[in-house]
């Protein structure tokens, strides 16, 4: 997911989780009138950030408060910034939120320390067979006890797109392509060669965190980058692992389609660029179209082309979800709030509101999800292509992608080790890592 800065949101959520004020108003340790007086109240946090996400999150509390009086929901803004840490302080302090909103890769380590509640059986069937058993997977996880559980709602996903310069492939008599008839990657590296000309690239590849999009997109050739033997999980690179690494390696030093400058460059910071016609091609996760929308030049035309295709389109997912804390004094109304906030109608504003793809089969078939304005059309349809993200699963991945893969495959796209030594690293330095887990 993106990067999100918000410190002082993170401070105001830090005060509110670690208050000793409860949903229940027992969990602190004081008397629980919530059950004998007044209406039910739950705290729900929110990791929303754009101006219309907020709005959108804001709205839809409000019209639950005003359609259910006996249980009123308290609206907390959080940030993504540090919340895994500031969650943690409240689960052991006996008093988090009732209803969290987070990633669904943080949700493993929640799960096995038992501070979720398993919502498997406890939801709407409308609710879940709404969102296809793809997105159910990336919430499911082990409970620490043997068994697997379902923790949380997913709502929101991430597809990684490609934005193009519309006057520069006009120019080059490019094909765009439809969902129905992607690009492959080698046609791809055609058109990037193509477009590269008169000081201009036709790509530009920002990979200053290079991991989840290049294990995102390993999937288009199969590839996993792990493997798991009973409970052992270890690192594998052959040649599947290794086709989006050399394809990406070959423009940026054998076609030189790729500007090498970019690298160390955050998925935004190639935009100026982009609008100068210094990158033909941005390839990006698919909520950058916002920030196209509100910054590119007047008379600035682009558009959204799909996802790439190896041998499948396939792509890994991550899911923005809602859970249930354990610890909440009332789980069942939390349940019945979240089945409300996330049912297909409230999708299809939070998508809006973060430009991302809702989960929900019924938001994905609105026209307001499918209109061809802002490439919303292609967006909505590359989440057919999203599976389940094989390095969910992996305990300890963290810790590979920090201490391993990161300044592992920033030194193989700096052209400073070769790919062999890329592959020899990430598997026997990752390994090492995994083992710790694996015990």
């Amino acid at each position: 997911m993106r990067t999100r800065t918000a410190l002082a949101a993170a401070a105001a959520a830090v005060a509110v989780l670690t208050a000793g004020c409860s949903s229940g108003g027992n969990a602190g340790g004081g008397q629980d009138t919530g059950r004998d007086s007044g209406p039910v109240k739950l705290r729900f946090l929110s990791l929303a950030w754009q101006k219309e996400s907020i709005a959108a999150n804001k709205e839809i509390v409000a019209a639950w408060n005003t359609a259910n009086p006996d249980i009123q929901v308290e609206y907390v803004q959080g940030s993504w910034d540090n919340v895994n840490d500031q969650l943690v302080t409240s689960f052991e302090a006996g008093d988090p939120p009732d209803v969290i909103h987070e990633d669904s890769p943080a949700l493993a380590g929640f799960a096995s320390r038992g501070y979720l509640l398993d919502l498997a059986g406890k939801l709407p069937a409308e609710l879940k067979n709404d969102i296809p058993q793809q997105a159910w997977d990336t919430v499911t996880f082990g409970d620490g006890k043997g068994g697997q559980g379902v923790y949380g709602v997913p709502f929101l996903q991430e597809s990684q797109v490609i934005i193009g310069n519309k006057k520069l492939l006009d120019a080059a008599k490019v094909r765009v392509p439809t969902p129905d008839d992607p690009w492959t990657w080698d046609e791809f590296a055609q058109i990037s060669k193509k477009l590269t000309k008169g000081g201009a690239f036709g790509t530009a590849w920002p990979l200053k965190a290079p991991v989840n999009k290049v294990l995102t997109q390993a999937l288009n050739f199969g590839g996993t980058f792990f493997q798991t033997d009973g409970t052992k999980t270890t690192v594998k690179v052959g040649p599947a692992e290794r086709e989006v690494l050399s394809r990406i390696h070959d423009q940026l030093y054998k076609d030189r389609s790729a500007d090498p400058s970019a690298l160390g460059m955050g998925t935004a910071d190639p935009l100026p660029g982009f609008y100068a016609g210094k990158y033909a091609l941005l390839p990006t996760g698919v909520y950058l179209r916002q920030q196209v929308v509100e910054q590119a030049p007047e008379g600035f035309e682009w558009v959204t082309i799909p996802p790439l295709k190896g041998t499948t389109a396939e792509q890994g997912a991550i899911s923005q979800t809602l859970s249930v804390a354990a610890d909440s004094e009332h789980p069942e109304q939390a349940t019945s709030f979240i089945s409300y906030f996330l049912n297909s109608a409230n999708q299809v504003k939070l998508a809006k509101g973060d430009w991302l793809l809702p989960t929900s089969v019924k938001a994905a078939a609105d026209p307001a999800m499918t209109t061809k304005e802002n490439g919303w059309d292609v967006a909505t349809a590359s989440a057919k292509n999203l599976v389940v993200a094989p390095y969910l699963k992996v305990n300890g991945y963290d810790e590979w992608k920090s201490k391993v893969a990161t300044p592992t495959l920033q030194s193989y796209f700096a052209n400073k080790i070769s790919l062999d030594q890329a592959a020899k690293t990430l598997v026997e330095e990752g390994n090492q890592v995994l083992e710790r887990y694996n015990k």
